[in-house]
């Protein structure tokens, strides 16, 4: 064999080495993406939809794939039965109430089956045991509400423009306000008057403050009626004369009333006197007749005291008056 042939038998056994070994390494890789090398508990849960699950996806917990998908088949129209392999050595992790949930890997990858949740007081899953699923992540659902959502966008964007247009053109109170002089100087008018208030409101503010100070000082009337007790027991007493005042006040008046209704009344002699003409003319004529009847007894004892049958009884009379004037100046001196 020549020198050129061993060289070429070394260079197709060297690449036939290197593929085995490719091969090999294959082999390896895949074995263990698909657990085939290591011990692996199987458990099953059941979803309604799987979203495109596959077997051979990968099943994650807590953001470790911890297994493979194994087996999908229809166990009903309703329900899906879904195999998993899971790691053994990740199992003592997993507890039996865990729920499984399809997800996505990424956010276009491939359909993946997640476990989540699990308690500590749990124990944790074994061979045979079938956990509970719960719904997803539905990706066609949150790309449906993201179109939505882009033609609400757009919706308000076409809006926003039409509402701009208006604004430019003049139309509406925001455009009145841009566009209108006259508008704007009302604006800044009313502004102003606003201006001018709030200011006359900031001087009575201040005034009452002023006013509050000085009702808190030890000074004015307020004070001492609030903090002396002999000038509020005074202003008490004056209180109470003034309301006994006028209690003998309204009293007085009832009796003046009651008294101007007893005038008004004819059961009574000023009543009479008051209210009865006849009567008032029959006292009348009385009085006149009493006139009458005293000058007639004054011209008969006229008359009788020049009587000589009685002219020395008077004279007698006289005398004793006059004697009785003098002894009293006397004893005035």
């Amino acid at each position: 064999m020549g020198t050129n042939e061993r060289k070429r038998s070394l260079t197709v056994g060297l690449f036939v080495l290197i593929g085995l070994i490719i091969l090999v390494a294959g082999i390896l890789v895949l074995g263990t993406q698909q657990n085939k090398f290591s011990k692996n508990l199987v458990v099953t849960t059941f979803f309604h939809d799987v979203k495109g699950l596959k077997v051979g996806n990968n099943v994650w917990f807590s953001g470790v794939k911890v297994g493979i998908v194994k087996e999908i088949t229809f166990q009903s129209v309703d329900d899906v039965k879904v195999v998993l392999h899971i790691e053994e050595k990740s199992s003592q992790f997993i507890r039996e109430d865990v729920m499984a949930k399809l997800g996505s890997d990424g956010l276009i990858g491939n359909a993946i089956v997640s476990l989540v949740g699990g308690s500590d007081n749990v124990p944790p899953i074994k061979n045979g045991d079938v956990i509970k699923s719960v719904t997803g992540t539905d990706t066609e659902a949150m790309f449906a509400t993201l179109q939505t959502n882009n033609e609400n966008l757009v919706e308000i964007t076409k809006n926003f423009a039409i509402l701009s247009q208006q604004m430019v053109e003049g139309k509406g109170t925001v455009g009145a306000l841009m566009t209108d002089s006259t508008v704007a100087l009302s604006l800044k008018s009313s502004v102003n008057s606003l201006n001018k208030v709030m200011a006359d409101a900031n001087r009575a503010s201040s005034n009452l403050a002023v006013l509050m100070n000085k009702l808190n000082s030890n000074q004015g009337l307020i004070h001492d009626l609030t903090t002396d007790t002999a000038v509020f027991a005074s202003l008490r007493e004056s209180a109470a004369q003034l309301q006994g005042v006028t209690q003998t006040a309204s009293a007085l008046m009832e009796n003046l009333n009651a008294t101007s209704e007893r005038l008004n009344d004819k059961d009574n002699a000023i009543g009479v006197l008051t209210n009865d003409p006849e009567a008032a003319a029959e006292i009348k004529q009385i009085l006149q007749n009493l006139n009458g009847s005293t000058a007639k007894l004054d011209e008969n004892m006229r008359a009788l005291q020049s009587n000589f049958l009685f002219r020395g009884y008077f004279r007698k009379q006289q005398k004793e008056q006059a004697k009785a004037t003098k002894d009293s100046l006397a004893d005035l001196k």
